[in-house]
């Protein structure tokens, strides 16, 4: 007798139907299972038998056949134990094809019949909508997840018992809904508040410009000068998440397996801050069958690199594609795949190996071969990546005994998102959504420079014998600062002001 349930597996961020077509003929009592599964799915044969058997249900004694269509995907994860289970209790007559066809389950099953939850369930949940089928069966842990899809039918079960009573029509379960307006309503009462830093106007501004244009930052200061502080404080002032960009980044969480399981849905931007020590592939993404990295679990936010000299050379430049393009690809023997990873970086260094470089407060011990070959970690083509350079000096004694406080988070935030709605329109019907991703050609389109602006940003790129790409990237810095003042033209005192972002290119003076 032949059964066939429906299910789906995830590659990359995509999800794919597969058909699980299950064969009982006579011989041997036999287990066997084709259609390139990997070691987890093979391992179902033994969770399903014994599920099966404990919840009370036949199981076959003849030789049972699954495979797993189409034979050309690999299948990897545990999501299979359930519709292989459903599959084989149809052919005993305890389920009927009928009802089966109709539906998209994926879920763990435990010795016992529980269904456990699974990862990746939200780009299947995204894709069911697209199958044509009623809806999709799954762990109650998982649903909620599942059922931010609005098209998406979600029936959360618990035991094997429950989809078997759903199927054969014995049992109701109704669909989760979910709260979408919940989810979003977010109270912005940051424990990390801009006002708690004192001093550091220029980083201040510096940030709120790469906030409100999606620039890339390196900070560059001795130690306790209130780097990573003003790093961690960024989220404060960046624009809520859309829809949209949330549906990506819960994608991702999804796939990779780390969405917290009392969120069904990420509704505040990522801030992922890797130690120096991290490998290629834990910061690109990698293994056998490719995982996203720190670089994508950091997309639509932010990724700190702290001591960014301290990182690996080969992993920093794995960096160059995912901030050129927005994405990352990894290719493999046999698959290649390509993970989102727009995201703003904020990167923090050291001047020098001892950190006390142009500090007044403390000497430079130093060679310069030392602090010239540290400096040279960070390659040319990766610096001229980064939009905004800037120096974060050692705050006086007189500054850190004052009382007052800094300018509050919430009020930046009305100017970022102020910026980001001018860019929003600006953008209109373009796969853009901020200054920083425009190309050369779009320069040309939004970013027209009166004479006197551009006679006075070449001068000064002749004199700082920037790279083209330094050039464009001063163009968007302006633009973003211009959209802060409420300007439609770029005005010299922006060119001038983004020009004072690239401490790097203004030190070969």
């Amino acid at each position: 007798m032949l059964a066939t349930s429906k299910s789906g597996v995830v590659i990359g961020i995509k999800a794919f139907p597969i058909d699980i077509e299950v064969d009982i003929s006579p011989g041997l009592p036999s287990f066997n299972m084709v259609g390139l599964p990997e070691g987890t799915v093979r391992e179902s044969r033994e969770r399903v038998r014994a599920a099966i058997k404990n919840c009370g249900y036949p199981f076959p004694t003849q030789k049972i056949t699954v495979n797993l269509a189409p034979a050309d995907i690999k299948k990897d994860g545990t999501s299979l134990d359930l519709p292989i289970a459903c599959a084989i209790l149809c052919t005993a007559d305890v389920i009927t094809q009928d009802s089966l066809k109709k539906y998209c389950i994926s879920g763990e099953l435990s010795l016992d019949g529980t269904v456990k939850p699974t990862r990746g369930v939200l780009p299947l949940s995204l894709a069911v909508r697209n199958w044509g089928l009623n809806g999709y069966l799954l762990s109650g842990h998982n649903a909620p997840e599942a059922a931010v899809v609005k098209e998406t039918n979600v029936y959360p079960v618990e035991h094997l018992s429950q989809i078997v009573g759903f199927l054969s029509g014995s049992l109701d379960i109704e669909p989760v809904s979910v709260d979408l307006d919940g989810l979003f309503d977010r109270q912005e009462n940051w424990v990390s508040d801009f006002q708690d830093v004192i001093g550091q106007e220029h980083a201040k501004r510096a940030l709120e410009v790469a906030a409100a244009g999606g620039h890339n930052v390196l900070m560059i200061g001795p130690p306790g000068s209130g780097k990573t502080m003003l790093a961690k404080r960024i989220a404060s002032i960046l624009p809520p998440l859309t829809f949209e960009e949330s549906l990506e980044t819960t994608t991702i969480y999804s796939v990779a397996g780390l969405l917290p399981s009392e969120k069904a849905l990420i509704s505040e931007r990522p801030f992922c801050s890797p130690h120096h020590t991290i490998s290629d592939a834990g910061l690109i993404g990698g293994g056998a069958i490719p995982k996203p990295g720190q670089v994508s679990l950091a997309h639509n936010g932010v990724l700190f690199l702290d001591e960014l000299p301290e990182f690996k050379k080969n992993v920093l430049e794995g960096l160059r594609q995912p901030i050129e393009d927005g994405r990352v690809t990894i290719s493999r023997a046999n698959i290649t795949l390509s993970f989102p990873a727009d995201f703003a970086l904020i990167a923090a260094q050291n001047p020098c190996p001892c950190g006390h470089l142009g500090d007044s407060r403390n000497r430079c011990s130093c060679h310069p071969a030392h602090i010239m070959r540290y400096r040279n970690r960070i390659s040319g083509p990766l610096l001229d990546r980064i939009d905004i350079q800037i120096e974060v000096p050692a705050v006086p004694y007189s500054e850190l005994n004052s009382a007052r406080a800094g300018e509050p988070s919430s009020s930046i935030r009305v100017r970022v998102k102020k910026a980001r709605k001018i860019q929003e329109n600006r953008f209109s019907g373009l796969k853009i959504h901020c200054n920083s991703q425009m190309s050369s050609s779009d320069l040309n389109s939004f970013c027209t420079l009166s004479q006197e602006s551009r006679v006075f940003l070449e001068t000064v790129s002749k004199k700082l014998s920037l790279s083209a790409r330094a050039f464009h990237r001063i163009i968007k810095i302006a633009r973003t600062i211009a959209d802060l003042d409420g300007s439609s033209d770029i005005h010299q005192n922006h060119i001038a002001e983004a020009v004072q972002y690239r401490s790097l290119d203004r030190a070969k003076i």
